[in-house]
Protein backbone atom coordinates (compact mmCIF):
# COMPACT_ATOMS: atom_id res chain seq x y z
CA UNK A 1 0.00 0.00 0.00
CA UNK A 2 1.06 3.50 -0.72
CA UNK A 3 1.66 6.14 1.88
CA UNK A 4 -0.89 9.08 2.21
CA UNK A 5 1.14 11.42 0.77
CA UNK A 6 2.51 9.34 -2.37
CA UNK A 7 -1.67 8.74 -2.84
CA UNK A 8 -2.40 12.60 -2.42
CA UNK A 9 0.54 13.34 -4.89
CA UNK A 10 -0.63 11.01 -7.40
CA UNK A 11 -4.09 12.12 -7.22
CA UNK A 12 -3.01 16.60 -7.86
CA UNK A 13 -0.62 15.08 -10.61
CA UNK A 14 -3.99 13.27 -12.30
CA UNK A 15 -6.23 16.46 -11.10
CA UNK A 16 -3.93 18.83 -12.95
CA UNK A 17 -3.56 16.47 -15.92
CA UNK A 18 -7.34 16.39 -16.48
CA UNK A 19 -7.81 20.84 -16.02
CA UNK A 20 -4.75 21.02 -18.35
CA UNK A 21 -6.30 18.67 -21.03
CA UNK A 22 -9.55 20.35 -20.37
CA UNK A 23 -7.86 23.92 -21.35
CA UNK A 24 -6.16 22.57 -24.54
CA UNK A 25 -9.87 20.92 -25.38
CA UNK A 26 -11.08 24.47 -25.09
CA UNK A 27 -8.78 26.01 -27.30
CA UNK A 28 -8.73 23.80 -29.90
CA UNK A 29 -12.63 24.43 -29.89
CA UNK A 30 -12.29 28.02 -30.09
CA UNK A 31 -9.57 27.92 -32.60
CA UNK A 32 -12.47 26.02 -34.62
CA UNK A 33 -14.90 28.37 -34.01
CA UNK A 34 -12.58 31.11 -35.12
CA UNK A 35 -12.23 29.07 -38.26
CA UNK A 36 -16.53 28.85 -38.73
CA UNK A 37 -16.69 32.35 -38.66
CA UNK A 38 -13.35 33.58 -40.95
CA UNK A 39 -15.25 35.56 -43.85
CA UNK A 40 -13.90 33.20 -46.48
CA UNK A 41 -15.12 30.35 -44.94
CA UNK A 42 -19.01 31.81 -44.23
CA UNK A 43 -19.03 33.68 -47.31
CA UNK A 44 -17.48 30.91 -49.91
CA UNK A 45 -15.59 32.78 -52.13
CA UNK A 46 -14.75 31.43 -55.99
CA UNK A 47 -11.55 30.16 -55.89
CA UNK A 48 -9.39 30.40 -59.77
CA UNK A 49 -6.22 30.81 -61.56
CA UNK A 50 -5.39 34.63 -62.11
CA UNK A 51 -1.81 34.84 -63.71
CA UNK A 52 0.59 32.78 -61.26
CA UNK A 53 -1.68 33.36 -58.49
CA UNK A 54 -4.63 31.78 -56.81
CA UNK A 55 -7.39 34.54 -56.60
CA UNK A 56 -10.30 34.28 -53.99
CA UNK A 57 -13.02 36.49 -55.26
CA UNK A 58 -16.75 37.27 -53.67
CA UNK A 59 -18.85 39.09 -56.29
CA UNK A 60 -19.18 39.34 -59.94
CA UNK A 61 -15.39 40.69 -60.64
CA UNK A 62 -12.75 42.73 -59.36
CA UNK A 63 -14.03 45.77 -59.74
CA UNK A 64 -17.09 45.20 -57.69
CA UNK A 65 -16.21 42.41 -55.54
CA UNK A 66 -13.90 41.64 -52.55
CA UNK A 67 -10.80 39.69 -53.92
CA UNK A 68 -7.86 38.22 -52.26
CA UNK A 69 -4.53 36.51 -53.80
CA UNK A 70 -1.62 33.97 -52.80
CA UNK A 71 0.93 31.75 -53.84
CA UNK A 72 -1.56 29.16 -52.68
CA UNK A 73 -5.37 28.64 -52.29
CA UNK A 74 -4.94 28.84 -48.59
CA UNK A 75 -2.42 32.24 -48.77
CA UNK A 76 -5.54 33.55 -50.75
CA UNK A 77 -8.42 32.94 -48.38
CA UNK A 78 -6.22 34.48 -45.62
CA UNK A 79 -5.82 37.36 -48.59
CA UNK A 80 -9.62 37.60 -48.74
CA UNK A 81 -10.13 37.36 -45.17
CA UNK A 82 -7.77 40.50 -44.74
CA UNK A 83 -9.34 42.72 -47.47
CA UNK A 84 -12.72 42.02 -46.36
CA UNK A 85 -12.16 43.94 -43.05
CA UNK A 86 -10.12 46.63 -45.09
CA UNK A 87 -12.20 49.93 -45.12
CA UNK A 88 -12.45 51.91 -48.56
CA UNK A 89 -10.04 54.83 -48.43
CA UNK A 90 -12.23 57.99 -47.55
CA UNK A 91 -10.67 59.91 -51.15
CA UNK A 92 -11.59 56.69 -52.75
CA UNK A 93 -14.14 56.55 -55.56
CA UNK A 94 -17.66 54.55 -54.43
CA UNK A 95 -17.93 51.43 -56.25
CA UNK A 96 -20.92 49.27 -57.10
CA UNK A 97 -24.28 49.62 -58.57
CA UNK A 98 -25.55 51.90 -55.74
CA UNK A 99 -22.76 54.50 -56.31
CA UNK A 100 -23.76 55.09 -60.40
CA UNK A 101 -26.34 58.09 -59.64
CA UNK A 102 -29.59 57.30 -61.92
CA UNK A 103 -30.03 59.89 -65.09
CA UNK A 104 -32.78 62.53 -63.86
CA UNK A 105 -34.91 63.92 -66.63
CA UNK A 106 -35.63 67.32 -65.92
Amino acid sequence: MLPGHAVQTIVQQTIDAVGNACERIARRGEDAAAEYARPSTVLRPRLSIDGDKWCALHGENLQDGVAGFGDSPSEAYFDFDREWHTKLAASSTPRGPAATPESKEE
